[in-house]
Order: C-alpha cells, then sequence, then structure tokens
C-alpha cells in the first residue's frame, strides 16, 4: 500500500472516528431523555429558581431552546446549580452538558479548558456598585476601597487591570458564592461591589433597599457572555449554536411564539426554512426539521426572552442597548439559516 493510499485511508479513518464522536453527546442525552444544563446558584433574570424550585431567566431560556429542539419538550431539563468555581469543571467532567451562566468567552477559557464557546448572547462588561450614601460617583473615587466580588471569575482580573493601570491600591474580598458577596456588600464590609453591570443590576434587586445603591457609569471590560460545550463535539456544539440562532432569526423576521403557527403560511422563503417548510436544515443536525418551530413556539425569540427577563418592565430594567439586532444598532446579529 503506498504512502498516498495510507494517508488517504488514515484520514478516512479519523473522519469517521470524528463522526462517531461529534454524536456522542446528542446520543447520551437522547437516550437519557434530558438534558443537563449548568446554570448559577441564583442570579435574577439570568437563572433564578422560585419557591418552588422552578428556574427562569434569559440563560435558563438558552437550556430551554436547546431542549425544545431535542425533544420539543422544555421540561425534559435537569438544572444543576455552579459556582464561578466549579462551572468549568462540571462541563468538563461531563457533569452537565451545556453551560448557560453569565460566562465570559476568553482566549484562555477557549483554547485551554478543552471548551467551546458557541455564541455570544449578551453582550456585557464590568462595572461597580456603590451605596448611595457614599456620595462617590466614579469608580476613579475607588482609591483604597475594599472591593466586593465572586472567585473563579475575570472580574479579578479585570479589577486588578483597572486599579493598577489607574495607580490606585485597592483591597480585594471574594467568596466563592454570589449571596455571599451580596451579603458581604450589604452588611457593609466592602465599600464597592463589581461584577457584570447586567449582573449587578440583578444582584441589586436581592439587596435588603435596592434603590439605595447606584451603579456607576464606568464599564471597564468587555464581556462577551454566552453557552458553552465540550471541545471536539461539533455536532453539539451546532445544535446549541443554532437553537440560540433560531431565537435572533426570528426577531429579524418577525416571528414570535404568538404567530409562528400563522407564520407558516408566509411566502417567505426565509421563514420557510426556519419553520421546516422547506429544505433538510434539521437533519443537518441529526434532528427533526421542526427543531426551529419548536425552539419558537415553546420559548419564543430573542425579543421575547429578553423582554420578560431582563428588559425595562422587569425587576432588573436593562435596555437594550448594544443587544438590539443588528438592524436597530445593536450587536446581534445571526448567520442565516441557508
Amino acid at each position: 500500500m503506498n504512502g498516498l493510499r495510507v494517508l488517504s485511508l488514515g484520514m478516512a479513518l479519523l473522519g469517521a472516528a470524528g463522526a462517531a464522536e461529534a454524536q456522542q453527546t446528542l446520543d447520551v442525552v437522547k437516550k437519557r431523555g434530558q438534558m443537563l444544563c449548568g446554570v448559577s446558584t441564583g442570579t435574577p433574570g439570568f437563572s433564578n429558581p422560585d419557591a418552588q424550585g422552578n428556574w427562569s431567566g434569559f440563560d435558563v431560556d438558552l437550556c430551554r431552546a436547546t431542549a425544545a429542539a431535542v425533544f420539543a419538550d422544555v421540561s425534559r431539563i435537569k438544572y444543576v446549580p455552579t459556582t464561578g468555581q466549579t462551572r468549568f469543571t462540571a462541563l468538563q467532567s461531563g457533569e452537565i452538558d451545556m453551560l448557560s451562566r453569565t460566562s465570559t468567552w476568553t482566549m484562555t477559557r477557549d483554547t485551554q479548558l478543552g471548551l467551546e464557546f458557541v455564541a455570544i448572547g449578551f453582550y456585557d462588561g464590568q462595572g461597580f456598585m456603590v451605596p448611595k450614601k457614599s456620595g462617590i460617583k466614579s469608580a476613579m473615587e475607588l482609591k483604597g476601597a475594599a472591593v466586593c466580588t465572586a472567585t473563579g471569575t475575570t472580574t479579578e482580573m479585570n479589577l486588578a487591570d483597572y486599579f493598577r493601570a489607574n495607580k490606585m491600591d485597592y483591597k480585594v474580598v471574594a467568596y466563592e458564592k454570589v449571596d455571599e458577596v451580596n451579603g458581604a456588600y450589604d452588611s457593609g464590609r466592602c465599600d464597592a461591589y463589581t461584577t457584570d453591570r447586567s449582573s449587578l443590576a440583578a444582584q441589586r434587586t436581592k439587596l435588603k433597599v435596592p434603590d439605595d445603591h447606584v451603579i456607576l457609569p464606568e464599564v471597564i471590560s468587555k464581556e462577551p457572555l454566552g453557552p458553552v460545550v465540550r471541545h471536539g463535539d461539533n455536532n453539539w456544539a451546532d445544535i446549541v449554536r443554532w437553537s440560540y440562532y433560531t431565537m435572533v432569526i426570528a426577531e429579524e423576521l418577525g416571528v414570535t411564539s404568538a404567530n409562528v403557527d400563522e407564520m407558516k403560511k408566509s411566502p417567505n422563503p426565509e421563514i420557510k426554512r426556519l419553520l421546516g417548510i422547506e429544505g433538510d436544515f434539521g437533519k443537518q443536525l441529526g434532528l427533526d426539521n421542526a427543531w426551529a418551530y419548536n425552539v419558537i413556539k415553546l420559548v419564543g425569540n430573542y425579543a421575547e426572552s429578553y423582554e420578560r427577563n431582563l428588559g425595562p418592565k422587569t425587576p432588573i430594567g436593562l435596555p437594550r442597548g448594544v443587544n438590539d439586532l443588528w438592524t436597530k444598532g445593536g450587536l446581534q446579529y445571526a448567520p442565516p439559516i441557508r
């Protein structure tokens, strides 16, 4: 057998092995009959349980979108609470099938942890919250401050970079669990609280008197947040990625959970492809061709999820801003289904 034939055979075998591996998570999830989704230990608006243990939030909706695509049933999910310290280990070890927990996409996490960030679901940046009574109006006034934050996150490095660049000293007061950080800040053990600005807005709702605290104007970092899967399982990554993109595309096309059945009659070829009327795009993912229809019907489009979990009419009260569609001046942009 000559060298070229040996190489060709080797590549064919590698391709076959890769194809088998690519189906692994989907096969495991289907056989189990349930998806395991890693979430936070409690961040209002993103992933938070109620008194009965029912989870809701923007990150939870990304879990639900994937379950809708796979099972056409958003109840077939087990939510696994993780901390900043445990979230990536839980994914690496197979304790969860996907992570949807306000996790920042960084180069080190992308290349060194055996993980893959599949999309940017929320564009954010780190900021600071202080008590109104402090009179502090800018982060530049935090010289010598004790700053509360969570361990195992990007916030610690960003905090160090910001204070070093501005030649200010500070003291870190760090805890593993978010509720511990909240408690320390609310009891006055630190002068300021730092994390992603969206999380500051969320955690402020859990303080004793939320209106007594203000988020400062400075944004000191880029925090692209999104769902994460294990590296190497390309098919599963595609399923999670396109379940999310379906929500963005649906908003672009005006398809909602309320009108999706009527929209099946639309002559628009993009809508026909999205809803499985034309093409075999579901089969390309190893799913039913109604996969995207199920995401929209059971979860809704991006705007629906944002508005019910994070929008101005919620306690979090976040305007869309950079998370609006690209057609409206924002950064949310999805590749086409074609």
